[in-house]
């Protein structure tokens, strides 16, 4: 546990997350470049067809990915948002912050793809779905939360404000993973069970796994690179950063 703690207390440190996240940021972003493009090839050319919905079902490597990181971002939001305002740690905002934008697309991502898929499937582009609506408020919070951080001349205040959204507005998670379960919606039922075996055949969940794990290491990978630079432009009257300055200068 003293370990653990250590680590922790590391990571509320600028310089250190500065340095350790330089040596992480390639293997993310070389294991998302390869997993994505994996993923991508097998889903879009050598997965069979659904035997109901033909070549359409083929968007599901791009709603479903989309869909999970989206909700997953949120999450982290509002623990970094929670670690924040608890223990003050400074690079958890800022990697809050960061998350936030992309959070967003990955949201509106999900909601068109989703959008696309619904017109071969459902004949129309927009039902008043539960599992809809309750992504539909998940892209609102979103906004939101990059709007609070705007909204106040003070940025601590601005940081606080946003941590509490995100830390209500995570209740819509659940909303969103078991509306399929507590209300009638057309929307199908989750693709992946912790519980169950699969219902597509390996074939075609697999690719989709890959996808998955490609979308989380890109995640990452941006998530590092987009705090680093926050890091730089908040500490830059910090000796280090300016030493940084002066080597790259």
């Amino acid at each position: 546990m003293g370990k653990i703690w250590s680590f922790i207390h590391k990571l509320g440190s600028p310089k250190w997350f500065y340095g350790i996240s330089a040596r992480l940021m390639p293997w993310f972003w070389t294991a998302a470049v390869v997993l994505i493009l994996a993923g991508s090839v097998w889903g879009l050319a050598f997965a069979p067809q659904d035997y109901q919905q033909g070549n359409s079902f083929r968007i599901i490597y791009v709603h479903v990915p989309a869909a999970f990181l989206a909700q997953s971002i949120f999450v982290s939001m509002a623990v970094a948002g929670l670690i924040f305002m608890v223990w003050k740690i400074k690079v958890a905002d800022m990697a809050a912050a960061m998350m936030a934008p992309l959070g967003a697309a990955m949201t509106f991502i999900a909601l068109f793809s989703g959008a696309v898929w619904g017109v071969p499937t459902w004949g129309t582009w927009w039902m008043w779905d539960a599992r809809l609506t309750s992504m539909l408020i998940l892209l609102f919070l979103y906004l939101g939360v990059i709007a609070l951080r705007g909204a106040f001349s003070s940025r601590d205040s601005g940081s606080r404000a946003a941590s509490v959204l995100a830390m209500v507005g995570v209740i819509n998670i659940p909303i969103i993973k078991y509306s399929v379960d507590w209300w009638y919606t057309l929307h199908q039922p989750a693709t992946f069970s912790v519980t169950s075996r699969p219902a597509m055949p390996m074939e075609m969940w697999a690719p989709l796994l890959i996808m998955v794990l490609g979308f989380y290491c890109f995640f990452i990978a941006v998530t590092l690179m987009r705090t680093r630079s926050e890091i730089l432009r908040r500490e830059s009257n910090k000796r280090w950063v300016r030493e940084i300055a002066g080597e790259q200068g």
